[in-house]
């Protein structure tokens, strides 16, 4: 059974930092494009950002650009999306997604999802 398990998310103020992990089992993870998404009630789900399978290349929605940074350890099977400098507008429910065959930023491209955890930023 393929599991992706998010951690990390929780109630922030705005200018604060959260560090999101993706603990995955049951895949080749190494294999995988690896993804994170978010999504707001009442809103569609949006692209985060995305990286390539070595960790090598990685790509960011222009509305985290510079303040959000994505990383993966394929050794322990895990992906992480650091946020800092967290904005008010950066509140939704963060999951992150693997896909075996492509690179992209379309989530129904994505074979498998984490149940995804919340990210409050309040003051």
């Amino acid at each position: 059974q393929v599991q992706l398990v998010e951690y990390g998310g929780g109630l922030v103020q705005p200018g604060g930092s959260l560090r999101l992990s993706c603990a995955a089992s049951g895949l080749a993870f190494s294999k995988y494009f690896m993804g994170w998404f978010r999504q707001a009630p009442g809103k569609e789900r949006e692209f985060v950002a995305i990286m390539s399978r070595g960790g090598t290349n990685v790509y960011y929605a222009n509305s985290v650009k510079g303040r959000f940074t994505m990383s993966r350890d394929n050794a322990k099977n895990t992906v992480y999306l650091q946020m800092n400098s967290l904005k008010r507008e950066d509140t939704a429910v963060y999951a992150c997604a693997a896909d075996r065959d492509s690179y992209s930023f379309n989530s129904d491209d994505y074979d498998y999802w984490g149940q995804g955890t919340q990210v409050t930023v309040s003051s």
